[in-house]
C-alpha cells in the first residue's frame, strides 16, 4: 500500500486540484499536509490579516476533508525538516505539490527535490510560466503579444476540471499543530473554498460579469468579482474562473456580456503574465525591471510615507483607498493604481516602500501581482505606464467616484462637505469648512504636497536617469 503526502501551499481546495488529483492517482493513502513555514512567517511582508484568512481557509478545508474520511495535518517549522519528519513517521513514498514561482519557492523546492521524492504539478496558474513563450522560447515582456499567444493555445474547458473527490483515504492518528495565533478573520471575506466558489459562480452566472467592463473602475460600485483573496490561496481554481469566462463569451449574445467576460478574462491573463515575469526575471523582486530606474533619486520622506499609510494625505481619494485597505485587507483595483501613483509620482517615494506596505496589509497580497502592479504604476516595469504618466488624484476621483460615495464612506470627516469641494476640500472657504464640520488642519489635514509642483519634480527625477 503506497502513501503520498499532498503538500498544500497555494491550493486550499478540493475541486480542480491537479496536485490532489495526481496524488490520488499515485497512491492508496493520502496525507493532506500544510506547513506553516517559519521563514515566510518571519518575513517583513507577512500580513496578520492574510495569515488569519489563510488559517480560516485551512479550517474550512479540514472540515471538508473530514466529510470525506480524511483530515488536515498541520506542522510548523522549516518545510524540508517537517517533510523529513513526516516521511519517517508514515513511510510515505511520495510528496506531491503544486509548483509555485516566487524566488523563494524556487529555492525551497529545488533544495527539497534534491533530497526528497517531491513531484510538482501545475495549478497555481492556468498555464505554467514556461508554456507561453515567443517562437525562440524566450519570455514575453509586453502584455499584448503575451495575451495573443496565451489565447492562441488550447483553451481550458469544463471537461478539463477535476471534480472534488468523494473519498480521500488518510492514515489515522497523525499529530497536527494549531494555526499561528492571529487576528479574527475579516467578515467581509469569509474564507474557504465554498465561499470562494459561491462568489465565483454568482459573478459568472449573474449580472456581475456582464457589467464588469463598464463598472469595474467605479470605486463605489460592487463592480468587481472580489475574488482575489480566494485566487491568492487557491480557494478557487484560476482554471475554473477562465472556463466560466470563456463560456460566457461563447454563449452571451450581447456585446455587453461578451465585453464584460473578455475584460475579466483579460485580468486573469494579466495575473498569468506577472507570474511568468517573476519566474523568468526574479530580479524584479528587489529591483526595477528596467535597471536605469534603480538610480532615481527618491525623496523618501518618512513622515509623508506615514501619512500615506494612515490615509492622512488630504487627497480624499487616496485617503479613502488606504483606509479601505487598512480596515478590510482589500482595495479596489482602480484605487490601487491611484494610491500607487500618488506615493511614487507625487511624494516621490520608492515604489518598494509601497509594495511592502501593501503586502503587509492585503488579503490577496501576492508577490508577482503586487510587484507587477507597483512597477507598472512607477513606470519601472515591463509593460509599465510611461514615466510621464502621472495620475491626477482630483480628476481620477471625479471620474471614478462621480458622486463621492466611496470617499464619504471611508473618510467620514468629509461626509457633509459640498460636492463642489469634496475632491479638494482645502479649497473650501473658512465659513463653509465650519458649516461642514471639517476645518482643514484640525478635522482633516492640509495637503502634503501641491500636485502640479510635485509632478514637475517627479518628471525631472525620471528624466535625469533617462538621460544617462
Amino acid at each position: 500500500m503506497s502513501t503520498a503526502i499532498w503538500w498544500i501551499r497555494r491550493d486550499v481546495r478540493l475541486f480542480d486540484n491537479p496536485a490532489l488529483h495526481h496524488a490520488l492517482a499515485t497512491a492508496d493513502h493520502i496525507i493532506p499536509l500544510f506547513i506553516w513555514d517559519e521563514t515566510l512567517l518571519a518575513q517583513p511582508t507577512m500580513s496578520a490579516k492574510r495569515t488569519a484568512f489563510l488559517a480560516a481557509g485551512l479550517q474550512a478545508l479540514d472540515e471538508a476533508l473530514r466529510q470525506r474520511g480524511s483530515y488536515l495535518v498541520m506542522r510548523h517549522g522549516r518545510p524540508i525538516a517537517e517533510l523529513h519528519r513526516l516521511l519517517s513517521e508514515t513511510g510515505a513514498q511520495h510528496i506531491i505539490a503544486q509548483a509555485d514561482y516566487s524566488p523563494y519557492a524556487h529555492q525551497r523546492d529545488a533544495a527539497i527535490a534534491a533530497q526528497l521524492p517531491l513531484t510538482l504539478t501545475a495549478g497555481v496558474t492556468i498555464r505554467p510560466p514556461t508554456a507561453v513563450t515567443k517562437e525562440d522560447s524566450t519570455p514575453y515582456t509586453v502584455f499584448t503579444p503575451y495575451k495573443k499567444r496565451w489565447l492562441g493555445q488550447t483553451l481550458p474547458r469544463t471537461a478539463d476540471l477535476y471534480p472534488a473527490p468523494e473519498h480521500i483515504p488518510t492514515p489515522a492518528g497523525l499529530s497536527s499543530a494549531p494555526a499561528p495565533t492571529t487576528m479574527p478573520p475579516i467578515a467581509l471575506f469569509p474564507a474557504g473554498e465554498t465561499e470562494g466558489r459561491r462568489r465565483l459562480h454568482t459573478f459568472a452566472h449573474g449580472d456581475g460579469i456582464r457589467h464588469y467592463a463598464n463598472q469595474r473602475d467605479q470605486m463605489a460600485a460592487e463592480g468587481t468579482a472580489a475574488l482575489s483573496p480566494y485566487l491568492r490561496f487557491g480557494m478557487v481554481s484560476a482554471r475554473e474562473a477562465a472556463v466560466l469566462a470563456l463560456e460566457v463569451i461563447a454563449r452571451d449574445k450581447t456585446e455587453l456580456g461578451r465585453n464584460g467576460a473578455e475584460t475579466w478574462l483579460n485580468e486573469l491573463i494579466w495575473r498569468e503574465f506577472y507570474v511568468q515575469i517573476l519566474h523568468h526575471f526574479p530580479h524584479v523582486h528587489r529591483h526595477s525591471f528596467r535597471p536605469e530606474y534603480d538610480a532615481i533619486q527618491w525623496r523618501n520622506n518618512p513622515d509623508e510615507f506615514t501619512a500615506w499609510c494612515a490615509g492622512q494625505t488630504s487627497y480624499p481619494v487616496v485617503d479613502a483607498a488606504l483606509r479601505q485597505l487598512n480596515s478590510t485587507g482589500w482595495m479596489h483595483n482602480r484605487a490601487r493604481m491611484i494610491t500607487a501613483s500618488f506615493l511614487v509620482k507625487d511624494l516621490l517615494i520608492d515604489w518598494r516602500w509601497g509594495e511592502q506596505y501593501f503586502m503587509q496589509q492585503l488579503l490577496d497580497g501576492d508577490p508577482a501581482a503586487n510587484n507587477g502592479g507597483w512597477q507598472w504604476a512607477a513606470g519601472t516595469g515591463t509593460d509599465a505606464a510611461p514615466y510621464f504618466r502621472i495620475f491626477n488624484p482630483t480628476s481620477q476621483a471625479e471620474k471614478f467616484d462621480t458622486h463621492g460615495r466611496y470617499i464619504r464612506r471611508w473618510v467620514p470627516e468629509l461626509a457633509a462637505v459640498p460636492d463642489s469641494y469634496l475632491y479638494e476640500p482645502w479649497q473650501m472657504p473658512p465659513l463653509i469648512q465650519r458649516r461642514a464640520g471639517c476645518v482643514i488642519g484640525r478635522d482633516y489635514p492640509t495637503p502634503l504636497i501641491n500636485h502640479k509642483l510635485a509632478r514637475e519634480q517627479t518628471l525631472m527625477a525620471y528624466k535625469a536617469v533617462k538621460a544617462r
